[in-house]
């Protein structure tokens, strides 16, 4: 069963930490927490060579299968929480912060193209001892679940790409916008994060303005490596090798897409659904390009009925 949402209690706290006078930070934690708690979720994180990585798994085990949750460029693991309280009861979920992202290791000389971050996923997956497992992705990261079931098929049971990247032959609002010199994915100054989040998605969740404020910060702070992870992407030219190499994907594959998805235009779905051999294509009306944040109960129970029709 679904866990219940937390709304109540999330406010009921707030209150309380504003009427203490907390510091932002404070309520940045304290709702970051009880958003993790109430989705069934428990931060960790591993060691792997010199970096560290951080994640989020089930604060209790079941007997489920795993699902592995990738974010997008810019994201981290905290994307997932709303998605994975639908799912925390029945699966083993862990969320990752890639290299370059959320509370993981930031180096900018890494090697931050797709292929590269589809290696370190591979590291990360065996450093945990996941063996095969449901495998979601979100923008760069449904570019990154593709090319991992590509690479790594017997590790993978299913793969549902939310607004993948990796091919962008219909052009969105943000290539002309990029194309300007204007990116509204690279926060770098106050009210900047705001703008990204009214242009990557269509129906925003509430976020009370302290904990908005520090999450502003947090994505100001990490423009260096923003820029780096995105020029390493545009300028791989990897596009006609990305279609090439999804075609060989042998697990059943999900796209779910929002309709409204300004960063990367939605008809493309069309042409993973063509390119993947047996993929399934949804397309939810009113959404922008992050389902699992906008429509989690809806991006849930599509991932669920998939599943079951594979069984």
């Amino acid at each position: 069963m679904p866990r219940q949402a937390p709304f109540t209690l999330f406010f009921l706290v707030i209150t309380a930490l504003l009427l203490s006078a907390c510091s932002r930070q404070s309520l940045y934690d304290t709702a970051i927490n009880l958003e993790r708690t109430s989705a069934g979720l428990e931060a960790d994180s591993i060691q792997l060579g010199e970096l560290q990585i951080t994640y989020l798994r089930n604060q209790e085990r079941n007997n489920g299968d795993a699902i592995v949750m990738i974010h997008g460029f810019g994201a981290n693991k905290d994307n997932w929480t709303r998605l994975a309280s639908e799912l925390t009861s029945d699966f083993n979920v862990y969320a990752i912060d890639l290299p370059g992202h959320g509370e993981s290791s930031k180096p900018l000389d890494l090697g931050y193209s797709l292929e590269e971050q589809t290696a370190h996923l591979a590291d990360i997956l065996k450093a945990l001892k996941i063996g095969e497992a449901h495998i979601m992705g979100n923008s760069m990261g449904g570019a990154i679940t593709a090319l991992y079931a590509a690479n790594y098929p017997d590790q993978v049971k299913t793969a549902v790409l939310f607004d993948p990247a990796g091919i962008l032959e219909y052009e969105s609002e943000l290539v002309d916008l990029v194309l300007e010199g204007d990116n509204p994915l690279i926060p770098a100054k106050p009210g900047d994060f705001k703008r990204l989040m009214n242009f990557a998605l269509e129906e925003k969740p509430f976020v009370p303005w302290p904990v908005l404020e520090v999450m502003e910060e947090k994505a100001i702070k990490n423009q260096a490596v923003n820029k780096v992870i995105f020029t390493a992407i545009r300028d791989s030219g990897y596009e006609s090798e990305f279609r090439d190499t999804i075609t060989h994907i042998q697990d059943p594959v999900l796209v779910i897409w929002g309709r409204e998805d300004r960063v990367i235009d939605y008809r493309n779905g069309e042409l993973f659904a063509e390119t993947i051999p047996d993929a399934r294509l949804e397309v939810l009306e009113g959404i922008g390009h992050a389902p699992m944040i906008e429509a989690p109960e809806e991006s849930a129970r599509l991932f669920l009925e998939f599943i079951d029709d594979q069984r």
